[in-house]
């Protein structure tokens, strides 16, 4: 039976181990905004959408893909923090904590996927497959790599951030060091899956060193990477063995990867949740808060994982680029189960990148007025990107690729 939306658990704070507290139990997960200016700094735009989602009851928005350096982004429109930039950083942090949200920034590292247009892609083996070619990382460059998450969860707590999210999902560089399709080395980092996990939890361990005690840090993973000799559920779970150890704060669930012809994440879920099995079964093996991100459409889909104590916290992405004040619009009763588009386009990206034109539309107030196909927003996707790659290869000229 659902609970009512006015007294239920939903609204009812998290207190993080760290001592930090969530003012309810509804995050907007991360998604790539693409709204930076193409050479690394937040714009006006991206203030105002997190200023939106932050009106609209949110516990706390996630900044997608924060990079510590140009050298590995996954996208043009990526954010890049650096100390040099600090004025842009300090306005989005305090625009998106108005009303008693955070703001954290998900510290990212593209690794293989980083845009080969801005990069130079690097991962923890060499890749040569059609569509997606990497250089395999040296020892001394993943020996850096904990002191460079470090550096920017510093840079994110002084800029007035109120959390981070560490990376490790979705393909991107630490998930495929977790994974052993695409982590064959056969060092210490590599092997096995002890080897697998070393990184991480050097990142993770790092990261904490950086920002004491009291800084909310949280980790994103993987449930599977949903790729034939990929990570495994089972895998994935034994990391859950190994952060209930860890000093982080909150481990948000989900699951697939960016990797050229793999499945989607709602491909063979059904229509509720992706991943709530696994999160049902983490639940067995961690007293850590859990957020679970990936399928949730209805106010009964949150509230039946809550009230089940299956999770602690639900990561919302789409459903908050439709109504960016759904968490009020729930407490209230209303919008319990919110319209989604039916987007249809066999072009890959071309569903995200509808749902990122939205995004920037919410920023002008103007997503009743988004009515392209999802075809056509691609195609204004990649028109945006090109400008943006020319922008950032022009601002780091040197930095990054050829």
């Amino acid at each position: 039976m659902t609970s009512k939306p006015h007294d239920n658990l939903l609204f009812q704070p998290v207190h993080l181990p760290c001592g930090a507290v969530l003012k309810n139990r509804l995050v907007k997960a991360a998604m790539s905004d693409a709204l930076g200016d193409g050479c690394g700094r937040p714009t006006p735009a991206q203030n105002r959408v997190y200023a939106r989602w932050a009106d609209g009851g949110i516990a706390a928005s996630i900044i997608g893909e924060v990079q510590g350096t140009s050298r590995f982004p996954e996208n043009p429109g990526n954010l890049v923090l650096q100390p040099e930039t600090s004025t842009p950083f300090e306005e989005l942090a305090s625009a998106g904590q108005a009303n008693g949200a955070g703001l954290w920034v998900q510290l990212g590292h593209a690794g293989a996927l980083a845009h080969a247009k801005i990069s130079q892609p690097a991962g923890p083996s060499a890749i040569d497959l059609p569509g997606l070619t990497c250089a395999a990382m040296t020892l001394k460059e993943i020996r850096k790599l904990p002191d460079e998450f470090a550096q920017t969860a510093r840079a994110a707590r002084t800029m007035g951030f109120g959390g981070v999210e560490i990376h490790a999902a979705h393909g991107f560089l630490l998930s495929q060091f977790l994974s052993p399709l695409f982590n064959t080395r056969n060092d210490v980092y590599g092997g096995s899956p002890e080897a697998r996990r070393r990184l991480v939890l050097d990142v993770i361990s790092a990261v904490r060193d950086a920002v004491g005690e009291t800084f909310p840090v949280a980790i994103k993973i993987n449930a599977s990477d949903m790729l034939e000799g990929g990570l495994t559920e089972r895998d994935a779970l034994a990391l859950v063995d190994e952060l209930e150890a860890c000093p982080i704060d909150l481990i948000d669930i989900s699951g697939g990867t960016y990797f050229p012809g793999a499945a989607s994440s709602s491909e063979g879920a059904g229509k509720g949740p992706y991943f709530a099995e696994f999160a049902r079964q983490a639940r067995k093996r961690t007293a850590k808060p859990l957020m679970l991100t990936g399928g949730f459409k209805t106010f009964a889909q949150a509230d039946e994982l809550i009230r089940a104590g299956h999770a602690d916290v639900i990561g919302l992405a789409r459903a908050l680029v439709l109504e960016p004040d759904l968490p009020h619009q729930w407490q209230r009763g209303e919008n319990l189960s919110p319209a989604f588009p039916r987007l249809t386009s066999t072009e890959t990206g071309a569903v995200t990148a509808w749902y990122t034109m939205r995004i920037a539309a919410l920023a002008e107030r103007q997503e009743v007025e988004v009515a392209m196909e999802a075809s056509e927003a691609l195609s204004r996707i990649k028109a945006q990107d090109a400008a943006k790659v020319a922008r950032w290869t022009d601002h780091f000229a040197g930095l990054c690729g050829p």
